[in-house]
């Protein structure tokens, strides 16, 4: 996706009838049929994927509304002002973290219970909503992610053994990642802050905690993907 958003910055023709943001929106969706035809992704983590793409969009159209930040193309393919493109990059992280949690063959020690998890994913989909106009809550969400998953350990597979590494510092890693990859799609000019609307600049690292705060959310939401598909086994 993200060398798709550079490609067509570079290269896409303005001259086109079909808008750029619309043309990446169709190669989404290409890129997905492509992920299950080719069995890369499965009917499950598609549907969990799915979720977030849902979850992402709705928030998306609540912050472009409010300016946190815009899609500044025209297109066709979109509600309100976001293109439909935006929530395969939601779907991507999903994505992500369902393909790494088969490939790898995840494990854990002291794995908390998914319920406390669950609420967690959803004060902090809320707090993104309710911190533009009440208390921001995020600091606390913050702490109540280190108390639940700092005693836990991960346990991936990249070779011929499973290898360990503390939950939370795995996590924070994702979010590093996806910040480096918001700083690739905002040089494409997939999406602007208003502060960059003129010239692109780095975004600013403490998106860095917002990353981390979002992904935590599709991680759950694939932990109880994981969980539903262990009981059927």
């Amino acid at each position: 996706m993200l060398a798709f958003l550079l490609l067509t910055y570079f290269f896409y023709p303005e001259t086109a009838s079909l808008a750029r943001y619309d043309f990446i929106t169709l190669g989404a969706v290409l890129i997905q049929i492509g992920m299950l035809a080719f069995r890369l992704e499965t009917w499950g983590e598609a549907k969990v994927i799915f979720i977030f793409h849902v979850v992402g969009t709705v928030m998306e159209i609540f912050k472009t509304h409010i300016g946190s930040w815009v899609y500044p193309e025209p297109s066709v393919l979109r509600i309100g002002d976001v293109p439909l493109f935006s929530g395969f990059m939601y779907a991507c992280v999903g994505s992500y973290l369902a393909r790494v949690w088969r490939l790898f063959e995840f494990r854990f020690d002291r794995f908390p219970f998914l319920w406390p998890q669950g609420a967690l994913a959803a004060l902090i989909y809320i707090n993104f909503f309710t911190h533009h106009f009440i208390m921001d809550i995020r600091l606390g969400l913050f702490m109540a992610a280190l108390a639940l998953y700092g005693p836990c350990m991960i346990w991936f597979k990249p070779d011929e053994k499973h290898r360990p590494m503390p939950l939370l510092l795995g996590l924070i890693f994702v979010a590093l990642f996806i910040w480096f990859a918001e700083n690739i799609g905002t040089y494409a000019r997939a999406w602007t802050y208003p502060s960059a609307d003129a010239q692109w600049h780095m975004v600013s690292f403490s998106k860095l905690g917002s990353w981390f705060l979002l992904m935590i959310i599709s991680f759950v939401l694939v932990a109880a993907l994981r969980r539903s598909e262990g009981k059927a086994a």
